[in-house]
């Protein structure tokens, strides 16, 4: 029964020409790529968060390989730019209980083609904490952590935006 009602959304997608974003993304990059995550010398422990977050992205979501620069058709070299958190939420007290963190990257790349570009992402999370305290180093690298991840999502959808033009042409 469930295969019955899977082959009409399957024939959906395959008849309206979709192709996840990472068919896109790969046109763009290639197989090989070289990533680079610049070490941000105010905040070197998000820099490792960063490099981590993009080395999963560009194996699972690109399902490419990270090779040395010498060996790839592509190159990403990313930069955090800034990190913030904004308070949201107040107690009845007037003590801050809920925080946004914004990780703002930057990703300078060079594709297989040999075009250059710059994109910029930013990703938000948004948890809790004690009323009357302050954020902690868990905390703290845990919601960093989750605005990195969703900042390089944003990049995967605009570089796949590229991949999308490219494909039009």
């Amino acid at each position: 029964m469930r295969h019955l009602l899977l082959l009409p959304l399957i024939l959906f997608f395959v008849s309206c020409g979709y192709k996840p974003t990472m068919i896109y993304s790969k046109e763009v990059l290639g197989e090989n790529i070289y990533v680079e995550v610049k070490t941000s010398l105010k905040d070197p422990e998000n820099t490792v968060l960063i490099r981590d977050a993009l080395n999963e992205a560009v194996i699972t979501r690109f399902r490419s390989r990270i090779v040395p620069r010498q060996n790839a058709s592509s190159q990403l070299v990313m930069s955090l730019k800034r990190v913030s958190f904004l308070p949201i939420q107040y107690d009845k007290n007037g003590y801050v209980i809920a925080y946004k963190t914004y990780v703002d990257l930057l990703t300078r790349y060079k594709d297989k083609a040999g075009h250059s570009g710059v994109i910029t992402s930013r990703g938000d999370y948004d948890f809790a904490i004690e009323s009357n305290s302050v954020i902690s180093d868990t905390k703290r690298f845990e919601a960093i952590k989750h605005a990195s991840y969703k900042a390089i999502e944003e990049f995967i959808s605009k570089l796949s935006v590229k991949g999308i033009k490219n494909d039009n042409q």
